[in-house]
């Protein structure tokens, strides 16, 4: 509990601060010990420190961090996990929940006997409770709000059923009293708990499906009625801030929530079908968005090429691939690398989608004219050391890149192309000269995302005639395990568990060079690479298949494979 020396501790920070004076405080001190209320609230009450001022004071005071439990979108799970007797009782909210630690919301973190009173809540001592400060009113209203309210989707679902006249109107108001409320604040954490990139709300003529993109591949999550529909749409489009009246035309908006503890990004796009406004909204978690470069995946060869490339202080590095393939992953994780006070970093995006430190990063607006490539004239006035352009998609954006190349700049950008030798024929195509090419490219990195196979539950398996003929191994080798998904709890049934990145690194030299002023064929161009330690991204795949890490099968989802039956 709060005593005697933490009292005054708070009280002087408060007084040499110039926050209270020290007649206000001896007034509270007073008041604190009649009602035995905490002297922040007391304080607060008194009208002698703000709200915000008692949040921030108390976060600085005791090292604890400060949080809003009403900002945050609820998860089923937590709400069971501490009473509503014991939540009333000692005000203590639950966040979050990792397995290993629980993060609670209450009014005094340094009140061990509520501390210990939670651990014995929830039955395992292993399990580290971590306070966080919260206003005591914001922990009532929060306790009123989520306890005794559903929150886990097929209920909710049923008590829609069951009344329909909380389907009524396309008027939400934004309490959670309102199901549809709760229904939407449910997929969206459900989505993040779950680890989606992707929602899709899709209507159908009688029906509505509920699908997330997990791993890269899509699930049918649920459907509901038809009538459930409009509403959850009209819920999304406030949240995104969209125009509810404007169903005909395509929107696009942006909401951030905190879901679990933690800040999370929505794009929301909705597209007029014949069966209605289809929905689909992309995840943006800059916690799992961004991972050291150590922590991507890469083989070890994969690692030591990039960092070769990286090495070079100028020319530019082209990360390519098709959407969602992890390449905005892969260039945050490379910026991260080289993030630090000494190095001016800048960006170009569309949209900015990880806000990241000491990076300078600006989304473009081509509705005002202003596009990649007149993004790049401005940086380039900024004294840049390293930038980052979204995507090179015309010829101006690809000109200014190269022009910022030659000027002694480090530049990173994506490209959309299939392979990483495909890339330089694109850029041609775009109008770049191919003497501009040659010398500039520091190297190029095409990529793909593949699953995982789950550890728990993959099982080995002989691959017979054709298999071998994939994967380039003679019937007359001896014998090799594969693997195959199966499908466990650990895994929702699917098999696969995470994803790993399958990449090809061209790493330019001036052997290369030559062949681009030369004009070489695919064929000349690919033996000199290959010469020069290029793994094309079929062999790093089908590495990765031999190693157990994923199957044949899904290799075969991303990357072709024809040409290895050639």
């Amino acid at each position: 509990m709060q005593g005697r020396g933490e009292r005054k501790r708070l009280g002087e920070h408060l007084v040499e601060a110039g926050i209270i004076r020290p007649d206000q405080l001896q007034v509270a001190l007073v008041e604190q010990k009649r009602t035995g209320k905490k002297l922040a609230e007391m304080l607060r009450e008194l009208g002698f420190i703000s709200e915000e001022q008692a949040k921030n004071v108390l976060g600085e005071v005791t090292g604890h961090s400060v949080v809003d439990p009403n900002a945050m979108l609820v998860d089923p799970e937590l709400i069971r996990l501490i009473p509503e007797s014991l939540a009333r009782q000692y005000l203590v909210f639950p966040i979050s929940f990792d397995k290993k630690r629980l993060h609670v919301a209450v009014a005094d973190p340094d009140d061990i006997i509520l501390l210990d009173k939670i651990k014995r809540a929830i039955g395992n001592d292993a399990i580290e409770v971590v306070p966080f400060i919260a206003n005591p009113d914001a922990i009532r209203q929060a306790i009123e709000k989520y306890y005794g309210f559903d929150f886990v989707i097929d209920h909710i679902l049923d008590e829609l059923t069951h009344d329909t006249s909380a389907v009524g109107g396309v008027e939400i108001d934004g309490t959670y009293e309102h199901p549809i409320v709760r229904l939407v604040d449910s997929i969206l954490s459900d989505a993040v708990k779950k680890g989606a990139s992707d929602i899709h709300i899709e209507p159908e003529e009688k029906f509505a499906r509920l699908r997330y993109r997990i791993d890269g591949v899509l699930q049918e999550i649920k459907v509901f009625h038809k009538s459930l529909f409009s509403p959850v749409t009209v819920r999304i489009k406030i949240l995104s801030e969209l125009d509810i009246s404007e169903s005909r035309h395509p929107q696009d908006g942006r909401m951030q929530l905190n879901i679990l503890g933690r800040e999370i990004f929505f794009r929301v796009s909705t597209l007029p079908t014949i069966h209605g406004e289809n929905i689909v909204l992309r995840i943006l978690d800059r916690n799992k968005g961004i991972v050291p470069l150590d922590k991507l995946g890469l083989d070890k060869h994969a690692t030591s090429e990039l960092q070769l490339v990286l090495a070079r202080p100028v020319g530019i590095i082209l990360v390519t691939g098709p959407t969602g393939s992890g390449k905005t992953t892969t260039l945050y994780s490379i910026l991260n690398e080289r993030n630090s006070p000494e190095i001016n970093i800048m960006t170009l995006e569309d949209p900015v989608e990880y806000p990241s430190q000491l990076i300078r990063q600006t989304q473009i607006n081509e509705d005002i004219g202003f596009t990649f490539g007149s993004g790049v004239r401005a940086l380039l006035r900024q004294d840049p050391d390293i930038i980052l352009i979204g995507e090179v998609r015309d010829q101006d954006t690809a000109e200014m890149a190269f022009r910022a190349a030659m000027t002694g700049h480090q530049v990173l950008a994506t490209l959309h192309t299939n392979s990483a030798i495909g890339a330089i024929t694109r850029l041609i195509d775009l109008g770049v000269t191919k003497t501009v090419l040659a010398g500039n490219i520091a190297g190029i990195l095409a990529q793909r995302l593949v699953r995982r196979l789950c550890n728990l539950c993959k099982v080995p398996y002989e691959p017979d005639s054709m298999e071998r003929k994939l994967l380039g191994i003679p019937d007359s080798q001896e014998s090799i395990v594969l693997y195959a998904p199966k499908g466990c709890p650990a895994c929702n049934g699917t098999g696969y568990s995470g994803r790993i990145a399958v990449v090809e690194i061209l790493r330019m030299n001036k052997e290369l060079d030559d062949l681009v002023l030369k004009e070489a064929s695919l064929s000349d161009f690919m033996e000199v690479a290959k010469a020069n330690g290029f793994r094309p991204l079929v062999e790093s795949a089908i590495n990765r298949v031999l190693s157990g890490e994923t199957s044949l099968h899904e290799i075969a989802r991303v990357i072709d494979l024809s040409e290895q039956i050639g």
